[in-house]
């Protein structure tokens, strides 16, 4: 085992050392002059056909059917609430399915010929921004309510 480290000097470690190094400048070159050899080139890329897009057909959006489905959360709002216990104050509201939520203001019913309406302002805030609403609610047969009215100021 002695003999083995002997054979190897300082001498022979420079020489090791040496062809490492001239072995690594090698690895980095070659791959090199293979690119400039015209291994890739953009003027050889083409367009690739097999490549198939397409559109889905026009439906309702999901925006279209949140509003909608917000609107009917406000209209149950507007219809339970109780408006001389509120005393003027904001009624919240929020809509778990859609992710929106607001709050109904200038509440106020309305009797006329026999048949009661609530007027109301509705802030709507979700994901694609905040809009107010006016609306007009009224009772229907059957102790139902029924949105008359119900548009984006």
């Amino acid at each position: 085992m002695l003999r083995i480290a002997q054979a190897f000097d300082s001498r022979q470690w420079g020489v090791i050392a040496s062809a490492s190094a001239k072995a690594a400048i090698v690895m980095v070159a070659l791959p090199l002059a293979a690119c400039g050899a015209g291994g890739f080139s953009l003027e050889k890329a083409e367009v690739d056909r097999s490549i198939l897009t397409s559109s889905t057909p026009a439906s309702a959006t999901p925006t279209d059917q949140d509003r909608d489905s917000d609107q009917t959360t406000i209209g149950n709002a507007v219809s339970s609430a109780d408006i001389e216990e509120l005393g003027g104050q904001a009624v919240p509201w929020a809509n778990a399915g859609t992710g929106s939520r607001g709050s109904i203001t200038e509440l106020v019913e309305l009797k006329d010929v026999g048949q009661t309406c609530r007027r109301f302002t509705a802030s709507r805030e979700s994901f694609d921004g905040v809009s107010l609403f006016k609306g007009e609610l009224c009772m229907a047969g059957a102790g139902g309510w029924h949105m008359q009215d119900f548009k984006a100021l």
